[in-house]
């Protein structure tokens, strides 16, 4: 299928790893130019070198205010202009709520929202001069509260709601806001998770996996690719009435409406 995506331009962000790397690769290769941001340089070099489309490495803090403008300004003296903001950079501290620390708290809003947030209103208006589209990677801990995760819970419902409200601006000025919520994907941050359920029960890595999926009532893991090849068919003119949609990408954990 044709997404007819060739020489246009989006910003990953988190995209030195995971996710994002798989979405800055799908995009690549469906011709975008792409523009990566993660704090690691080293990390974005070398996905940047093993792209087929010009790439652009911006290195940044998204949790410093004045970065997310930094980025954009950076990407439009490039590509003098931006077509699509994929939203996928931030991770919160898990834990119980009570042993939870404002700091905790403040650094989990700081990156995944405020960031995210702040990357929308600074490309917002290049978005709109070509009709673009954003795409946030949200979590289904938005949708579905659980004890160990009541920072990444609050900051994923906070961000859907901004989708909402943005698709809502969006519908006026011509830019399409959706958000994918990604289940238990095969990351390098669930493979921590997983190794330690092995230690706590004595399993083997692979059936501490099994285990792991199995309490979460899936059938398996996700795979980083299948995110990506979601955002490609979102931010493509294929999905051009799809419009403040939110996708459940989680195997069917989520369960609720």
């Amino acid at each position: 299928m044709d997404l007819q995506l060739t020489n246009k331009v989006v910003i990953v962000t988190g995209a030195s790893r995971g996710i994002g790397r798989a979405i800055a690769t799908t995009l690549s290769a469906e011709g975008m130019r792409v523009a990566v941001v993660a704090r690691t340089r080293a990390a974005l070099e070398e996905l940047a070198a093993s792209l087929p489309t010009e790439c652009l490495v911006v290195a940044a803090d998204l949790r410093e205010a004045e970065a997310p403008a930094r980025v954009v300004a950076a990407v439009v003296e490039r590509f003098s202009g931006i077509d699509v903001l994929v939203n996928n950079a931030g991770a919160t501290q898990r834990g119980d709520f009570l042993s939870l620390q404002d700091a905790d708290w403040e650094d989990g809003y700081a990156l995944k929202f405020f960031g995210a947030m702040r990357m929308c209103r600074a490309a917002w208006p290049h978005l709109q001069g070509r009709r673009g589209s954003i795409v946030n990677i949200v979590g289904i801990g938005g949708r579905t509260g659980r004890a160990e995760f009541a920072i990444g819970g609050s900051v994923n419902a906070a961000l859907l709601n901004l989708t909402k409200v943005l698709a809502d601006r969006g519908t006026e000025d011509g830019v399409r806001v959706n958000a994918i919520n990604p289940g238990s994907i095969a990351t390098e941050r669930l493979q921590g998770r997983i190794a330690v359920l092995a230690r706590e029960r004595g399993l083997g890595l692979e059936a501490a996996g099994q285990v792991m999926a199995s309490e979460m009532g899936v059938p398996r893991f996700g795979r980083p690719e299948e995110i990506a090849n979601a955002v490609a068919f979102l931010v493509s003119a294929k999905a051009d009435y799809i419009h403040g949609a939110i996708l459940d990408a989680d195997g069917g954990a989520t369960k609720t409406l």
